[in-house]
């Protein structure tokens, strides 16, 4: 039943890791929906409240809860942290800390220092998150894996940076269409970089990739017309959508 409520809290609060996750082995589901939903709940903690102390709590308890996964010991009961500790070595539930520690910039109204703190901001909280489910699942690199998941990383940021300005965030260092179309072709060369790198990742590590099968299109929208961030028009139709998944989930090739 715990992990049927992540798969349900995925489905519900990212729905496009919920597709990506039902394109992948029965197998590997067990292990992607707990991570997924993990991040669905630290991602929203942050935001639901405008008290900066009560979201630092809440960050807090999720540090508080992969520690105790890390100590092998007993973990406190919830729908996401049982069957996260299930799955999750103590090694990687430590590196995970990271990724908490980091939403910790969605609470305030600071902007990115430079551009190695926006970076490292995408590196901490997508990176770790693909390599924690491709690691967990099968043997994978970690370089090509952070290729990856800085890609994906932006190409998420560029679809929420609407709802980010709404919120009184300021997340881009060079919000210009000069700005926006660096960014996503700095990260498409990041991507091709993971490309040329794809035989590093273990089969059994592969249905992790597929979550960011988006990324590609979503970038290159973004480079040719970085309008397309402020109109909040970027990704692909449901049809296509379903289409390229389908397609990359077939063949394995990202």
């Amino acid at each position: 039943m715990t992990l049927t409520a992540c798969a349900q809290l995925v489905e519900r609060g990212d729905p496009d890791r919920f597709l990506a996750t039902m394109a992948a082995p029965v197998s590997a589901r067990n292990v992607l929906f707990p991570l997924y939903a993990f991040n669905l709940e630290v991602a929203r903690a942050p935001w639901v409240t405008e008290e900066t102390m009560i979201a630092e709590m809440r960050l807090q308890w999720w540090r508080d809860a992969l520690e105790e996964i890390a100590r092998g010991g007993p973990v406190r009961k919830h729908e996401v942290t049982t069957p996260l500790a299930a799955i999750l070595p103590h090694a990687t539930a430590e590196k995970l800390d990271t990724l908490v520690a980091a939403r910790r910039w969605d609470i305030y109204k600071d902007p990115f220092e430079d551009q190695a703190d926006f970076d490292r901001y995408i590196d901490e909280t997508s990176g770790n998150l693909l390599w924690a489910a491709a690691t967990t699942l099968g043997q994978a690199d970690e370089t090509t894996l952070r290729d990856l998941g800085y890609a994906q990383g932006v190409a998420n940021w560029l679809r929420a940076i609407p709802d980010l300005e709404a919120r009184q965030r300021i997340p881009l260092l060079d919000g210009t269409a000069k700005g926006i179309a660096a960014l996503a072709d700095a990260a498409l060369t990041r991507l091709r970089s993971a490309q040329a790198n794809r035989h590093k990742i273990s089969p059994a590590a592969r249905p992790a990739l597929l979550a960011a099968w988006e990324a590609k299109a979503i970038l290159t929208q973004a480079a040719r017309s970085p309008q397309r961030v402020a109109e909040g028009t970027l990704g692909q139709s449901p049809a296509r959508k379903r289409l390229s998944l389908m397609a990359q989930a077939a063949t394995g090739r990202w």
